[in-house]
């Protein structure tokens, strides 16, 4: 499988995912409705936020689907075996709650980082 050169950042939008891949954002939006290891953050405005790994899962993903001619359910089996992707079933209901209470108090701290920027900009600004 070709391994594909990342810029040297941590996290990446939904756009610079589409132009890395060369496929376009919709897709990437279906792929997270498929697969369930693909849950990226948000940002303060709403713009999903990919690390590192999840664009290594997509690429993995579209090797699977575009060039191995993995159909949906045997890229999602496939993965599942290689550990990277959990069945519906095993998730509990706790775990669940759990992730969504995860992404929940990380949209908080996006948000408070957002206004922090904001503040210290409004700071710098005044000169004081």
């Amino acid at each position: 499988m070709a391994i594909l050169e990342l810029p040297q950042k941590l996290y990446f939008r939904i756009g610079e995912v589409a132009r890395l891949l060369e496929v376009k954002p919709h897709v990437i939006r279906f792929w997270e409705k498929e697969f369930k290891s693909l849950r990226p953050k948000k940002s303060a405005t709403g713009q999903r936020i990919f690390n590192r790994r999840d664009v290594e899962r997509l690429s993995t993903i579209k090797h699977l689907l575009y060039t191995e001619r993995f159909t949906i359910e045997g890229a999602r089996k496939y993965l599942r075996e290689h550990g990277f992707e959990v069945a519906d079933t095993e998730a509990s209901p706790e775990q669940r709650a759990s992730e969504r209470m995860k992404d929940g108090l990380l949209a908080v701290r996006s948000k408070l980082t957002g206004l922090l920027a904001q503040l210290d900009e409004r700071r710098s600004s005044s000169g004081g």
